[in-house]
This record gives C-alpha cells, sequence and structure tokens, in this order.
C-alpha cells in the first residue's frame, strides 16, 4: 500500500507537468458562438454540446433517440442539441493497485494517456471520434506497455434513408470486461460531460470477451455499416453488416473473429411504442482450427423510447447453431436467443441494463460458446459536486457439448462503486473499488487455461484512482 501512494503522489506531479504545458494552450479556445444570430440545426451525434448544463433528464432539452429498433445501437433517451463543430484534446492519468488472486501479492499499474473528442457537423452528415492512448507502467509481471482506443460514428442523413458507419478498436493490457475499473480508462475520448455513449454498439456485434482467463494483451475490432429506409409513415427496414476479430499478442489462447450480416423491419404502433422482427446470421471462424460455426437467428422487438426518462429494447425468438466439424455427433443445435436493454434517467442520475442470451466466440478460451451476458452501470449525484458511480458485470460462458460428464463453464464477474467530482470546468477526480470474480467447473480445467487453484474459484481487489483534464472545446464552424 506504501508503494501504491509513492506511486500515485509521483504520477500526480507528473499530471500536474501536463496540465500546465495544455493549460496555455487551452487559453486559446473559443467560445462556441452563434452565427448570425441564429443557431444551427440540432443534428442526432453521441456528444453534447460543451456549455451545455446537465440536462440528460430534462425531455425538453434533448432531441429524441430516432435510432431503429431492430439497429446496431440500443435505444437511448436521446441527446442534447448541439450548435457548433469542435474537438476537446485532453490528458489522464489512473493508477491501480490490485492484488493477484485469493490473497497473492499486491501490484499496482499507472496509465498515461492522452484523450481526443471530436464532433464535425455538415447539412446532412456528422463525424463523432473518441480516442485515448497512452502507456502504462506496471510492478506486476506483465511489465510496461502501450494501449490504444479508438471509436468512431459517421452518419449521412436524407429524406427516407440513413446510412451510418461504426468502428470500435481496441488494443489492452486485458480483458475489456470491467477493464480499469472505476477509473475512468475503459472509454475512448474526453470523460466528465463530454464523455461519449457506451456502448456505441450493440454487445452482440462486439467479440466476446468475458471470461477473464484469456491470457494477455490482445486486439479487437468491430467495424460495422448500417442503412435505414423508410418505406411508410410508420415502418422502416434496417440492413446490417459488420465485421469483428480478436487476437492476441501471447499463445494459448484462440483467435478468431466474426461476420455479421441482419435484415429487420421496424413498425411505430405509437410515437413511443414500435415493434421489429429481425433475422442475423454470424459467422464465427477460429485461428488455426478448422472447427467454424453459423449462427441463424430469428427475433421478434419490442421497444419503448420516452425522450429523457426511458429507452427499452426487448429481443426473443428460435436461433439455429451449425457447425463445419461435429461436435458430438451433432452439425446442429436449436436454442433459444433473448436479449433486452434498459436506459432509464431520473432527476439527480440515471441507469442503464444489458442481457444478452446466445452463441459467442468463445473469448479465446473456447471455440465458440453460449453464453449469458449482463451488464449494469447506475449514476447518482449525492451533492452539488459528488456523483456516485456503481457498475456490474456477469457473463457466463459454456462449451456446445461436455467434455467427459460435465460440460465445461466459466462464470466471471465485476462489481463496483466509486465517485467522482469535478474539479473546475476542465477536469475529474474519480475513486473507485472493484472486484473481478472467476469461477470455474472441473471440466473447464481441462480445456487450456483453466482455473484450477483454489477449487477454480478466484477473487481479485482493485482500488483506482483516476484524473482527467481536458482543454476547453476548440470550435471548428
Amino acid at each position: 500500500m506504501k508503494h501504491w501512494i509513492t506511486s500515485v503522489l509521483r504520477n500526480g506531479a507528473l499530471v500536474g507537468v501536463a496540465c500546465s504545458a495544455f493549460s496555455a494552450y487551452g487559453m486559446y479556445a473559443q467560445e462556441p458562438q452563434e452565427e448570425n444570430g441564429q443557431p444551427k440545426p440540432a443534428a442526432h451525434a453521441p456528444l453534447i454540446d460543451p456549455n451545455a448544463q446537465d440536462t440528460t433528464t430534462d425531455p425538453n432539452a434533448l432531441t429524441p433517440d430516432t435510432s431503429p429498433l431492430t439497429g446496431i445501437q440500443t435505444p437511448g433517451l436521446g441527446s442534447v442539441e448541439f450548435r457548433h463543430s469542435y474537438w476537446v484534446p485532453g490528458v489522464q492519468v489512473a493508477t491501480t493497485i490490485q492484488n493477484g488472486g485469493n490473497g497473492g501479492n499486491w501490484f499496482d499499474t499507472t496509465y498515461l494517456a492522452g484523450n481526443l473528442s471530436l464532433l464535425e457537423a455538415w447539412s446532412h452528415s456528422h463525424l463523432a471520434l473518441y480516442y485515448s492512448g497512452g502507456g502504462y507502467f506496471s510492478t506486476d509481471n506483465e511489465g510496461n506497455g502501450a494501449y490504444q482506443q479508438l471509436g468512431f460514428v459517421q452518419s449521412f442523413d436524407y429524406r427516407r434513408w440513413q446510412l451510418q458507419f461504426f468502428d470500435e478498436f481496441a488494443y489492452l493490457p486485458t480483458s475489456s470486461f470491467g477493464f480499469g475499473g472505476l477509473s475512468g480508462i475503459g472509454l475512448p475520448g474526453i470523460g466528465g460531460s463530454l464523455s461519449p455513449v457506451s456502448p456505441l454498439l450493440n454487445g452482440v456485434y462486439l467479440p466476446n470477451q468475458t471470461i477473464l482467463l484469456s491470457n494477455g494483451p490482445r486486439y479487437s475490432n468491430s467495424f460495422a455499416a448500417q442503412a435505414n429506409f423508410v418505406v411508410s409513415p410508420r415502418g422502416s427496414i434496417t440492413v446490417i453488416g459488420s465485421y469483428g476479430l480478436l487476437r492476441f499478442t501471447n499463445p494459448g489462447n484462440i483467435d478468431n473473429d466474426d461476420e455479421i450480416g441482419s435484415i429487420g423491419y421496424n413498425y411505430a404502433v405509437t410515437k413511443k411504442d414500435s415493434l421489429g422482427v429481425l433475422y442475423r446470421f454470424t459467422a464465427y471462424h477460429f485461428t488455426g482450427l478448422s472447427q467454424a460455426i453459423g449462427d441463424h437467428v430469428f427475433n421478434l422487438a419490442y421497444g419503448r423510447k420516452i425522450t429523457g426518462r426511458l429507452g427499452l429494447g426487448l429481443f426473443a425468438g428460435p436461433e439455429i447453431v451449425t457447425f463445419r466439424v461435429p461436435i458430438g455427433s451433432k452439425t446442429e443445435q436449436t436454442n433459444l436467443s433473448f436479449g433486452a436493454s434498459l436506459s432509464y434517467g431520473f432527476e439527480w442520475g440515471g441507469v442503464t441494463l444489458g442481457y444478452n442470451h446466445g452463441t459467442n466466440g468463445g473469448s479465446g478460451v473456447l471455440a465458440g460458446a453460449i453464453g449469458d451476458n449482463v451488464n449494469a452501470n447506475a449514476t447518482r449525484r449525492i451533492t452539488r459536486v459528488w456523483n456516485a458511480r456503481a457498475n456490474f458485470g456477469y457473463g457466463r460462458e459454456h462449451a456446445f457439448a461436455a467434455v467427459g460428464f460435465s460440460t465445461p463453464a466459466y462464470n466471471s464477474y465485476y462489481l463496483g462503486a466509486g465517485l467522482d467530482r469535478p474539479i473546475g470546468r476542465n477536469s475529474l477526480l474519480s475513486f473507485g473499488y472493484t472486484a473481478y470474480i472467476v469461477n470455474t467447473n472441473q471440466a473447464a480445467c481441462g480445456i487450456g487455461i483453466g482455473l484450477c487453484t483454489a477449487g477454480g474459484y478466484s477473487t481479485q481487489h482493485q482500488l483506482a484512482v483516476g484524473y482527467q483534464w481536458h482543454t476547453r472545446p476548440f470550435v471548428l464552424r
């Protein structure tokens, strides 16, 4: 603990030097101004006006979420109107101290990074980009290294159709599942009021990483294109194509990629309620293995949106899974596929929940798996300047067939709580605690990197402190 405190103080001094260097530069930032006395038209974008107040629960200050029910993004509460294009650079530092699991030795890791958020809007299109990149210094056996995160969305809007391109890239020293706890390094871009909507993509379009036993640094990327065409005053058709990959730098893991195609029909029953029908096909491939998996999903969907208050999506239907190499004597398996997402805003905070059950790529441990994935986040303003945060994640992945007398299964959890507060208008200080728990059965111990010590159970504790600073927004137009 003494070593960790010393590390925090040492890197706090580094941040002070960096902030001083950027402060002179930030003095030249311009305040967004209205042009010719009139504001620019509002646009739908995942960034908010940098000078706006906290209006996330005020429906009168939000632009309604118009994303299609069967689309690639989860239903949201809406977005704050902005008047200008801008970009914002910044820096951040985060230090974590954690044990090696089940009372193992404690070690600390310090992350130093530069951040960037950019919003560019035109009359019929907009671009939003978020980036964080830097290095980490650890007293663990992993030593030092680099990490990178990037997310962007480019949209083109016309009268009856909308075309969007998405990309999420990450190079991380460990799994993205609960990465960084509540230190503020888990998302790309500027934190605080300029932080991006998360996740940009629905979880089924991202490579699965919920098994925390996969080993070492890894690359992940998901690129997707979505087209939505309005066919009637109430109906629209949504078509999606995406490609995702997960690659590990250390041996002993299973690299995989996925190709996804989807088509859905959306129908607005009322201004708040909508129904949909969806077909999605996913092809999973595994580097160095002859196995390949085809996943056919047929879903009925229901959505409800109340701007500033509620964003709800429910999906359920059959799933047909095919195997290139038979598993046991089976080349095909029929399961249930279902999912749910909820965003709820109230006067002093908000809650987001997500759940998905179905086939995934196996997290680098299994060559495909059936999974149950849950994620939850909650925020609550407790004083004028202090905010409380909590998060929870759960992933259960199990193989398609038994090994011996049981089916290999992995259960991973993270749960955390923390506080943050702004320091002035351009910086944010965060504190957090997160517990990471992994539980496997005996069958999983015989697969590669199974956890066979302590009865297949491990708990890791993490304490974190993070600091972010950014300039005032630089107006582009």
